[in-house]
């Protein structure tokens, strides 16, 4: 699954990566088709963390089935 490809359990995803990094707020991860890269963008900048840490974190909890 790519990350662009995320859109249809966006909700669950966003409640599990606000658990993993508690200063996530909604407005950070407010998903639009198409802007992936800036979703990214506000996690790393509220967060600290690389992009490739983000990308696997995404990719980990659709693998893990949402």
């Amino acid at each position: 699954m790519t990350i662009l490809e995320i859109k249809g359990d966006w909700n669950i995803a966003k409640g599990k990566l606000k658990q993993k990094w508690a200063a996530l707020t909604d407005d950070d991860l407010r998903f639009a088709e198409g802007r992936s890269d800036e979703v990214i963008g506000h996690i790393q900048k509220r967060t600290g963390e690389a992009r490739e840490a983000i990308e696997k974190a995404i990719k980990e909890l659709f693998a893990d089935g949402g």
